[in-house]
């Protein structure tokens, strides 16, 4: 078994909830034929029900690339991608509408999702207390500060309370009180059987991660 499937101390697997199998990507540079630079080598991950994962690397080394290729935003060179249960994405450029305010965010996103007006309405009130967020409901997006504007990229993304989370440097522009908020609601998510995967391009709280995997060299080596 590849070091980046083994399971976390005290938790029980039985198959990964998402998992990536010898990922392979290059891009092309220059005017064509131009010349092909590969970024993924390789990519092995697997992330388990109820566990935390950090894969960090250095800007430049993949990780967003990899993120895309999770979310199926991307086509891989090769490999194979295997996905269970329903995913919420977080891009580390947040996806919105100017025009629209919260509120009209959520539902938008909620009929994408196919959530029920109930559900939709639990889930909205639930996290707009959770990052204290109720004050802008009715703001529109571009009157947003980019902190509240992060706020709002991740709420959407745990809207339908995914069975994957995945998060491309979610923390960026968060203060500190948004930040333990933040760590509050990956270890709600913990709890309940949920999955995170966090990409960064560093980490500063080791202890709140199951595992870590460093994106060397395009491929994922366990820390």
């Amino acid at each position: 078994m590849n070091a980046s499937t083994v399971a976390a101390p005290g938790q029980v697997r039985t198959v990964p909830v998402l998992a990536a199998e010898g990922i392979e990507k290059s891009y092309r540079h220059g005017m064509w034929p131009g010349r092909r630079q590969q970024v993924l080598r390789g990519v092995d991950l697997a992330l388990w029900p109820g566990e935390v994962v950090g894969l960090v690397g250095e800007n430049g080394s993949g990780k967003s690339t990899v993120m895309k290729i999770l979310v199926g935003a991307l086509p891989a060179d090769a490999g194979t991608i295997t996905r269970s249960g329903r995913m919420g994405y977080c891009p580390q450029e947040p996806v919105v509408y100017e025009r629209l305010t919260c509120d009209e965010h959520v539902e938008l996103f909620a009929r994408a999702y196919g959530m029920s007006q109930e559900a939709e309405r639990r889930s909205r009130r639930e996290l707009y207390a959770a990052l204290g967020f109720e004050r802008y409901a009715s703001t529109r997006a571009d009157q947003l500060s980019g902190g509240t504007l992060a706020k709002l990229n991740l709420g959407l993304a745990l809207l339908p309370d995914p069975d994957v989370l995945l998060l491309d440097e979610p923390y960026a522009g968060f203060d500190w009180d948004t930040y333990l908020k933040f760590w509050q609601l990956v270890a709600q998510r913990r709890e309940a059987g949920r999955s995170v995967l966090i990409i960064s391009h560093f980490v500063a709280d080791e202890q709140r991660f199951d595992r870590l995997l460093d994106l060397r060299a395009g491929k994922a080596v366990p820390r």
